[in-house]
């Protein structure tokens, strides 16, 4: 089990985090470019090694009423992947994703090298990008994300 000084060095290393000191000697990781009103990432992060991590916009974590997971438990990769997914999860489109998806609710899904393929839903087609190139088209989201786990990659 990873110790507080060990998680503490492990978030500190993304530099989109802004460090956030609150009672009792927690912390709190923000990350101010968020597109949304959520801007914790990283919450209570408390000495006896006990935090949480936002991940309610990611498919792969059982999360609390507030989107967060606790990360008492987590190794150093558990902890990396997930702090990478929630802010990736929390940015702003990029021009390139906002000129492809437009006002349609996509999907974002990336792999362990960190690309990331955008799907969306559109004219009953389910259309998986990479960027501005289409790189399939599958006739139910079921062939699409069958798809992309095949490709290994995972929802956000």
């Amino acid at each position: 089990m990873l110790t507080f000084e060990d998680k503490l060095a492990i978030i500190e290393s993304f530099p989109e985090l802004e460090r956030k000191n609150v009672s009792l000697g927690r912390i709190n990781f923000h990350y101010e470019e968020s597109s949304s009103d959520k801007k914790n990432v990283v919450y209570h992060l408390h000495p006896n090694g006990n935090g949480f991590v936002y991940a309610g916009n990611l498919s792969d974590y059982q999360v609390d009423d507030k989107g967060m997971v606790n990360i008492r438990d987590f190794s150093e990769e558990e902890l990396r992947t997930i702090i990478q997914k929630s802010i990736l999860s929390l940015a702003p489109k990029t021009a390139i994703e906002s000129s492809i998806v437009g006002e349609q609710t996509e999907e974002k899904w990336i792999n362990q090298d960190n690309h990331t393929l955008i799907l969306i839903n559109e004219d009953d087609m389910w259309n998986v990008y990479a960027g501005l190139n289409l790189d399939g088209t599958f006739n139910s989201y079921q062939e699409a994300a069958e798809y992309l786990h095949e490709e290994g990659f995972s929802r956000l």
